[in-house]
């Protein structure tokens, strides 16, 4: 899968929600959006997807 700066992501595995900063070299270098800290941590394109909230979010 290919991934954008702006992708909101998952590990595949499991694990916090992130925003792609960049995608460098065959990486792809998130930042965990709930931190609050300014890390960025990079993985290979495989061990990520595409996060999707679960459930039902229409107009009440």
């Amino acid at each position: 899968m290919t991934f954008a700066t702006g992708d909101i992501v998952q590990p595949i595995k499991g694990g916090p929600v992130m925003s792609v900063v960049k995608v460098e070299s065959g990486l792809v270098y998130c930042k965990i959006m709930a931190s609050g800290e300014d890390k960025s941590q990079a993985f290979k394109p495989e061990e990520l997807t595409l996060y999707k909230e679960e459930g039902d979010f229409g107009v009440c």
